[in-house]
């Protein structure tokens, strides 16, 4: 808790694969408290990656309520929250989850995507087999959307549940269901491939799309009629933590997965290497996610053996093990490539040395985004700022800015629930 005496708040929730975090801003913008809890792991199954709807619910009601107990009594003027982009679910006309959702990585709805192949043009942020459009069109095939009334994103569905009514999603979140951020609308071709009804109003990040209403409130232990604000992706709530904004800065997040942004005056699209544009005002964010990431780390090392083997590194000599830490087989970006093998071999029989090479590994991966992005028409990095945990691992942002090339400066936050929290204050520069 910051010892900085606020007159209003502003709230942020970052909804993630393996927790919850949640953030208090100042009406300066300046952080003041934050809080977390923990997801229980999804289920996955070869390509399939699943996750139920209502723990998120139930961590992020656990998260905001021990944050709530603790603010002082100043008003809230305003609560926004990100989550993974492509995570779909189901939900009847009441809100009620029609099964578990499809998370980021599911990659099961091949067939789909070649059909979105055959009708999306080149431009369209709904290609690939992890897209959102994908795994709608994969339920829709398997006939789920019968009882179905929204197909809503992560953020959509638990903006709903603060809102006590569903079917609003943002602009960023809606990009990989097939909506045009340029002309922003949804497009004809989308209309073609899935009914209608089902997609929701889409509005721009930051936006009011109502009040925290009385059961909610009661929940989260927050004064009801708070303004909710349309929230956003969760690379794109990392971008907006850091205070980054001039064309050129980029920012990489270090979470559960590893995503690139970089500030440009034009949109990119490039869906053959994973590259897409998130709109944000008038500035366009060009960019794309891998599946490696702190999740690819977690499978070999508890937090606790990260923070013990850290002192043991050695960014100045390199271990030459050339991995390429995917948890499986499929990457998204800097290709696209669903068949895409890990390469987390030979394993050194020092822990250490095993550690420095998936590092270098996923900061390798971040090396050739930037490239790919840069190859496509984005700005080259003039300088790099970090999000998520892995930007508090000293030795691997040393090994990081080698590769680069390029300053690696602080961010105002490294987390992406302050982002949420400047988006929920409307501080989007």
């Amino acid at each position: 808790m910051s010892g900085i005496e606020p007159s209003a708040l502003f709230l942020g929730a970052d909804v993630g694969t393996s927790g919850v975090r949640v953030c208090a801003l100042t009406e300066t913008g300046a952080p003041f408290a934050q809080e977390e809890a923990t997801l229980p792991a999804g289920y996955r199954s070869g390509s399939g990656h699943e996750q139920d709807p209502e723990s998120w619910w139930e961590a992020l009601v656990a998260a905001i309520s021990k944050l709530a107990a603790a603010l002082p009594e100043v008003p809230v003027r305003g609560l926004a929250l990100d989550s993974t982009s492509g995570t779909l679910l189901l939900a009847d006309a009441r809100g009620a989850p029609l099964g578990p959702a499809l998370m980021y990585d599911d990659r099961r709805s091949r067939g789909e995507a070649e059909r979105i192949a055959r009708n999306a043009p080149a431009d369209s942020g709904a290609h690939g087999a992890s897209s959102s459009l994908a795994k709608l069109l994969y339920r829709a095939g398997r006939g789920e959307t019968a009882q179905a009334a929204h197909a809503l994103h992560a953020a959509d569905w638990l903006t709903g549940c603060l809102l006590g009514r569903y079917g609003v999603s943002d602009e960023n979140n809606a990009l990989k269901l097939g909506y045009d951020p340029v002309r922003r609308t949804w497009p004809d071709w989308v209309h073609g491939l899935v009914d209608s009804g089902l997609l929701p109003e889409v509005v721009p990040p930051g936006a009011r799309v109502g009040e925290l209403s009385a059961d909610a409130a009661r929940r989260l232990g927050l004064p009801g009629g708070i303004p909710v604000m349309a929230g956003t992706t969760d690379s794109v709530a990392g971008f907006l933590a850091t205070g980054a904004g001039g064309p050129g800065e980029a920012v990489t997040s270090l979470g559960s997965t590893l995503a690139l942004k970089v500030v440009g005056e034009h949109p990119v699209f490039a869906p053959e290497y994973g590259v897409y544009s998130h709109r944000l005002g008038e500035r366009w964010l060009p960019g794309g996610a891998s599946n490696s990431g702190g999740a690819v780390l977690r499978r070999f090392f508890s937090d606790a053996e990260l923070t013990e083997l850290t002192p043991y590194l050695h960014p100045e000599r390199p271990t030459g093990l050339d991995y390429l830490p995917l948890p499986g087989p499929g990457e998204r970006f800097p290709d696209n490539d669903p068949d895409l093998e890990p390469r987390l071999e030979p394993r050194p029989a020092e822990r250490a040395e095993l550690l420095q090479g998936l590092l270098e590994g996923i900061a390798a991966i971040e090396a050739r985004g930037y490239r790919r992005l840069a190859e496509l028409g984005a700005p080259n990095p003039d300088s790099v700022r970090t999000v998520g945990g892995g930007a508090r691992n000293p030795a691997w942002t040393r090994i990081r800015g080698d590769l680069l090339g390029v300053p690696m400066l602080g961010a105002g936050d490294a987390e992406a629930a302050c982002g949420t929290a400047r988006l929920a204050a409307g501080r989007l520069e």
